[in-house]
């Protein structure tokens, strides 16, 4: 009888050893204080599940590097409806707004720093 061959390890993802820190803007306080009581816990279950350990982990539908832009540097899809926009200083996750899809537009050309 064949010896059973033993398959290598897969390589894990590997999660940083320090979760970054997640700091809300006074902006995007007021922002998560207007969305509904559903909207501020899908909004809050993302921030720690997506910018807790990888914020910089661009995906093709759920994180973005906005290009072009110093501020903000990046933009999380939470559901259909919600972009989350944010920045990331070493270990320090800095959330700048929680807008509706709609918003987001004006809102860059406002408030987005162009590189």
């Amino acid at each position: 009888m064949a010896k059973k061959r033993r398959k290598a390890p897969r390589p894990s993802k590997a999660v940083p050893a320090t979760p970054y820190e997640i700091i809300l803007a006074p902006d995007a306080v007021t922002d998560l204080d207007r969305l509904r009581a559903y909207d501020r816990r899908q909004v809050c279950d993302a921030l720690e599940q997506y910018l807790r350990h990888q914020p910089t982990q661009v995906s093709k539908a759920r994180i973005k590097r906005l290009r072009g832009l110093s501020k903000p540097q990046y933009r999380l899809r939470v559901g259909d409806d919600i972009r989350v926009m944010y920045d990331v200083h070493e270990n320090r996750v800095e959330v700048l707004a929680i807008l509706s899809k709609q918003d987001v537009e004006e809102w860059l050309a406002e408030k987005g720093v162009v590189e």
